[in-house]
């Protein structure tokens, strides 16, 4: 077994909402899964060249059982649709370890969870998470009909149910009252968000109007435009010995996987991190969503999968 991956079964299979197959993994030999925090997700190996990233909206608490929900999304790369035709129930199935770059911040006064859509998942686990720990934390669930979204019955069920707050436009929500929601940026309060694209600018744009500081609004996307546009520049794979150009509409992956040089992606979107590398020289142009502004303009971290260069030549730690 590679290190960082594990076999494990569907144990359930659901399908909630419009599109929702909701999965319920457990260990192949009957075991503990390895831990996972809050915000956490998992790679799925739906073949050896397909590589998804979802992430764990169960219990970190429960530690039987990784629970999945993934959106049957027909403008996606493959990733979603493929899991809604071949995941079924007895099917093993290789996951990489939970790894997590949304988490929650420790001994936080307040803390603000917003999930569009699909974007509650991630936002179900820092509940129980936030809850165990008898912290302050509203949930809001923001969609466009009772009937479309997941999860619905078990957020109404659950110990934290009082926290949930659901907004869909059929009842007439359909502006969700930021300001109301928020409140005032008091030192201490952290805003979470994930969901659509343009749901999620809206919500990091609007705290900001608040006053809320950009450390103090988390998000995560689940897919974004790129854009490839931009002169071509060479990149010096410094520890591998090697230099190639990477010419307009080429990514830096790409560029590399042609002289032998293969970086590991899953994304491709320059969303989850897989690909982040160390910049020796030269100044990235960053096109991620990964990154922090302020991570951003150290200039000494780029995103292979979708950043290009300011500088007519970058030297990377590969």
């Amino acid at each position: 077994m590679a290190e960082d991956k594990i076999k494990v079964v569907v144990k359930r299979r659901q399908e909630q909402g419009h599109g929702v197959l909701v999965l319920d993994l457990v260990d192949s030999e009957g075991g503990a899964l390895p831990p996972f925090s809050a915000g956490a997700h998992v790679d799925i190996h739906l073949s050896p060249e397909l590589v998804r990233q979802y992430s764990l909206c169960g219990d970190p608490a429960q530690r039987d059982v990784y629970r999945l929900g993934i959106l049957k999304d027909p403008q996606s790369r493959g990733g979603s649709l493929a899991a809604h035709a071949a995941l079924q129930e007895g099917d093993e199935v290789w996951v990489s370890l939970p790894r997590n770059h949304f988490p929650l911040v420790s001994g936080a006064r307040r803390s603000v969870l917003i999930g569009g859509g699909i974007g509650i998942t991630p936002m179900i686990a820092m509940a129980y998470a936030l809850s165990a720990d008898g912290a302050d934390f509203e949930l809001h669930y923001r969609g466009r009909s009772r009937a479309a979204c997941a999860f619905l019955d078990e957020l109404a069920a659950c110990v934290f149910s009082d926290r949930v707050h659901t907004h869909f436009g059929e009842e007439g929500a359909e502006s969700l009252d930021l300001a109301a929601v928020l409140g005032d940026p008091v030192a201490g309060t952290h805003v979470y968000v994930c969901g659509p694209a343009g749901f999620m600018s809206w919500v990091i744009d609007s705290a900001k109007a608040l006053g809320f500081a950009d450390e103090a609004i988390h998000r995560e996307f689940f897919q974004v435009d790129t854009d490839s546009s931009g002169a071509a520049f060479e990149v010096e794979a410094r520890r591998s010995g090697t230099t190639v150009k990477v010419e307009e509409g080429q990514s830096i992956v790409d560029a590399l996987a042609k002289v032998g040089i293969k970086i590991k992606v899953s994304c491709e979107q320059g969303v989850c991190g897989t690909c982040l590398c160390d910049v020796i020289e030269g100044t990235p142009d960053h096109r991620d969503v990964y990154l922090t502004e302020e991570e951003k303009s150290d200039n000494d971290q780029i995103l292979l999968c979708c950043s290009r260069a300011k500088t007519a030549r970058l030297v990377l730690d590969i």
